[in-house]
């Protein structure tokens, strides 16, 4: 089982979005994640903003995981969004981020939360697997491959 695998369906994926800006691509992130839990939207952008203020969820080499625990999330959801032009999002190396993997977990969900964000690392850490996703033309193409990825999500990002 991969968590990630089995959390992100096709429906929670879209390409090639036209955003302008961080905030805008947070705003999307959340509606989709709402509609998955059943959360109010606002809810899902508060615990993903609050999040990003303690620090940069940007990985580097243009990908970031926002993410937020919520008290009154009943189970954890994921959105992927692919952004048409690049958005600042104070990413460790200076670039700007084009692949958005959103990930909301109920508030008590330690190992679950830390399993989900391990294999969120280890999908956008492989430098083969961000090309692949960055080449991806439809959700169902993304879906295969998630279905790439290992049982056990552990490992070091490459």
């Amino acid at each position: 089982m991969n968590p990630l695998r089995d959390t992100l369906a096709a429906e929670d994926i879209e390409l090639d979005a036209a955003f302008d800006s961080a905030d805008a691509v947070l705003a999307r992130l959340a509606a989709m994640l709402a509609r998955r839990t059943g959360l109010p939207a606002g809810d899902v952008l508060r615990g993903l903003e609050r999040r990003e203020q303690l620090g940069s969820t940007a990985l580097g080499h243009g990908v970031a995981i926002p993410h937020a625990r919520i008290a009154d999330c009943g189970t954890e959801a994921a959105a992927l969004v692919r952004t048409a032009t690049p958005v600042q999002f104070a990413a460790p190396d200076g670039r700007p981020v084009s692949l958005f993997l959103g990930l909301v977990v109920p508030a008590q969900a330690g190992e679950g939360h830390l399993r989900l964000l391990a294999a969120a690392a280890a999908l956008l850490g492989d430098r083969a697997k961000r090309m692949a996703l960055a080449g991806c033309a439809s959700p169902a193409a993304v879906t295969g491959v998630l279905e790439t990825l290992p049982d056990d999500p552990g490992g070091t990002p490459r």
